[in-house]
């Protein structure tokens, strides 16, 4: 039954848009996620791809607003057929209006312009594929503490009460810069991606509050946009045990690695 028991909170590694179109095992461990638990009644989706490094009306907290977001096609390199898909997923007005009253670590405004982008629709499309849970996505403002995105987190974290999925969509390491298609981690990649799994087993919050102190982050993440997801997650998920599923380092230099809370 839609909404019947407290919905849990999960970290995705998206990886790339083909993960939306092509049968992979990305797909299919996405899409094995959603089975274990009941259909929520809506979806939070916190996105690496709407932050203020990359919008320029994002520096602020905004929450999507319209009942019809567009699908934002916001990568390039990809097959017409990438471009030409139009995700039918639709928004959630109220539960925009839920988020701006939950969160009082920062104000939060209502956007009623912004579309979804493939953070949320690229993984959705695999977990729900007919596209009947509406969804709303949360920007990140990157000139935040570090510790307020956790903060935040935690006064969402009442919407898995109310059937709301929180779902953080990003990657653990992310470099396209020196992505090696079929070469093996580097040692780098694997290092960062064994310090974050440590620190979510022992919850050391202290340590992924300061994971840009960590010697390999400019190699792990050349830009944080794509870490930044998970501390909203682990704020939602209130101390809860990580289970950890798809641990690829895929292409040397992206972990699609993907922690799920409270299943």
């Amino acid at each position: 039954m839609i909404g019947s028991k407290r919905m849990p909170v999960l970290f995705i590694g998206h990886g790339s848009p083909e993960n939306a179109f092509e049968d992979n095992e990305f797909g299919y461990a996405w899409a094995d996620i959603a089975s274990r638990f009941p259909k929520p009644v809506s979806v939070l989706v916190v996105s690496a791809h709407w932050t203020s490094r990359v919008c320029e009306d994002a520096d602020q907290t905004r929450v999507t607003a319209a009942l019809y977001p567009e699908t934002l096609h916001d990568f390039h390199g990809f097959p017409k057929r990438y471009f030409d898909f139009v995700s039918p997923i639709q928004g959630n007005p109220a539960l925009a209006a839920r988020v701006k009253g939950l969160v009082t670590t920062v104000p939060v405004r209502g956007d009623a312009s912004r579309g979804f982008d493939h953070g949320s629709w690229s993984v959705l499309s695999r977990m729900y594929p007919d596209a009947e849970i509406p969804v709303v996505e949360l920007s990140i403002d990157e000139q935040l503490r570090r510790k307020d995105m956790i903060d935040i987190g935690r006064e969402l974290a009442t919407l898995r009460d109310e059937g709301v999925l929180i779902l953080g969509s990003g990657n653990i390491v992310h470099n396209l810069g020196t992505i090696e298609w079929n070469g093996d981690p580097y040692p780098w990649a694997t290092e960062f991606d064994s310090f974050v799994r440590d620190a979510l087993v022992t919850k050391d919050s202290e340590a992924l509050v300061g994971f840009e102190k960590h010697r390999q982050i400019r190699l792990a993440h050349p830009s944080v946009d794509h870490f930044l997801p998970l501390l909203y997650v682990i704020g939602a998920a209130e101390k809860e045990d990580p289970v950890f599923f798809c641990e690829t380092v895929f292409a040397a230099s992206l972990s699609m690695r993907c922690v799920a809370y409270g299943l």
